[in-house]
């Protein structure tokens, strides 16, 4: 690339590295008898390259985890005073994430886009990125009775869970248990005297922003370790992954269409006296502004206009519903990492039973409360549910490319589930005042 290239914006540059990493894998998969040197560059190069990338991400995993859960939920503010405010807000927010984690897993365990792979492919990749596979498999789909996998939700050590999350021979709560922690940590936060807590939301406050800097870090050599990781993928996938990726993009668009214009619509209609129709035409623009930016946080000014002006949502309602929804209220990340996650899995051949694909919906749901409300935030979360159902880390680079169209339009389902949210709350408000 010439230097200039570099002056591209971020998203452009990881979809150039994307398809210079795709289209070289393409054509080295094609070379027949594919030599002994390509496999040693793959090994000993491109890959390590790749990982580079890989494992700042991984390093901030858990402590983007702490801190955006622990914030999400400490700031729904005091909830004894904001009394049912606060309360159908919370409901609301974890009821409108399962129905969207629900859409995501029916269709992808419906269409199944990741078994557009071809066995002899799937047998490559996980030789490639699994080492001993039957290991793995063995260790995912070990039982645990139903009173151990509950005990194991809540840690005897936080720190001790953190440590072993990423640890595919460990069989406790891991990053489950983690979420678990920082939501109790959120919930005693929100729940004391705002003074004496002060300090401790100043450090997690500043931990969450150090946090994203770092992934930041990460984001500047994406376009060169999407390209090593994509290189390593087409290489051994060759043409089927073309296929695969439009299978997957399609589910993924499919499920938030779904929700957008038949699960709102549908909660609209029972709890307010709105028109759907009218409704989404009053919030145009808080739909292109979330589109175009890709991040709930930036599209949050003009959603608090929107609301007070357009939608006569009252001042104190739409503030706080909006404010909280930004960060906690995610239902478009968190359809959208059950999907990936899932289609990940069938990528390598790993078939998670109903209580493995319940789990990832819990950890999902929880992850949509504590991603963070700017492009690509969601990308650690998925790293790490992806290694709680052994899962290679490096799969992640599949669906790099493609991330930035679909964290557009996953953000525009976030922000439009703010505003019903505000909507039905200002509603039912009302009618008992």
């Amino acid at each position: 690339m010439t230097w200039k290239a570099w002056k591209w914006p971020l998203a452009t540059q990881i979809f150039v590295g994307l398809l210079v990493g795709v289209t070289a894998g393409i054509v080295a998969n094609q070379v027949p008898g594919k030599s002994e040197s390509l496999a040693w560059a793959i090994d000993n190069v491109i890959q390590p390259l790749g990982n580079v990338f890989l494992r700042l991400i991984l390093m901030m995993v858990i402590p983007l985890i702490v801190s955006a859960i622990v914030l999400g939920i400490a700031e729904m503010g005091d909830l004894r005073k904001l009394g049912r405010i606060g309360l159908r807000c919370a409901v609301l927010t974890v009821a409108l994430a399962c129905i969207s984690v629900g859409i995501g897993l029916t269709l992808v365990n419906w269409v199944k886009p990741g078994h557009q792979v071809s066995a002899e492919k799937r047998a490559e990749l996980v030789a490639q990125y699994a080492g001993d596979a039957s290991k793995t498999v063995a260790i995912a789909t070990e039982k645990k009775t139903l009173s151990q996998t509950l005990l194991d939700l809540i840690p005897k050590s936080p720190l001790g869970e953190a440590a072993r999350a990423f640890d595919p021979n460990y069989r406790g709560g891991g990053i489950l248990a983690v979420m678990v922690f920082s939501l109790f940590v959120g919930l005693a936060i929100a729940l004391s005297d705002p003074e004496k807590v002060r300090t401790l939301v100043q450090f997690f406050t500043g931990f969450l922003t150090v946090s994203l800097k770092v992934i930041g870090f990460a984001m500047y050599v994406a376009p060169i370790g999407v390209a090593c990781l994509s290189f390593s993928v087409a290489a051994t996938l060759g043409f089927d992954i073309v296929r695969t990726l439009g299978f997957y993009i399609a589910v993924v668009v499919a499920g938030l269409a779904l929700h957008q214009f038949v699960t709102y619509p549908v909660v609209l209609l029972l709890f307010t006296r709105r028109k759907p129709v009218e409704f989404f035409r009053q919030i145009e623009e808080v739909l292109v502004t979330a589109f175009s930016t890709s991040s709930s946080n930036a599209t949050l000014p003009v959603s608090l206009r929107v609301a007070e002006q357009n939608l006569r949502v009252p001042p104190q309602i739409a503030r706080f519903v909006l404010t909280v929804g930004s960060s906690a209220n995610q239902n478009g990340t968190a359809l959208y990492e059950g999907v990936t996650v899932l289609f990940l899995a069938q990528v390598f051949g790993i078939d998670l039973t109903l209580g493995q694909q319940c789990m990832v919906a819990l950890l999902c749901v929880l992850a949509g409360i504590g991603t963070a409300g700017v492009p690509g935030g969601s990308l650690p979360l998925v790293v790490g549910v992806l290694m709680t159902v052994d899962v290679p880390p490096g799969a992640i680079a599949l669906i790099l490319g493609v991330d930035r169209f679909l964290d557009m339009c996953r953000t525009v389902l976030n922000v439009t589930g703010d505003l019903v949210c505000a909507v039905v709350v200002a509603s039912k408000e009302q009618a008992e005042s």
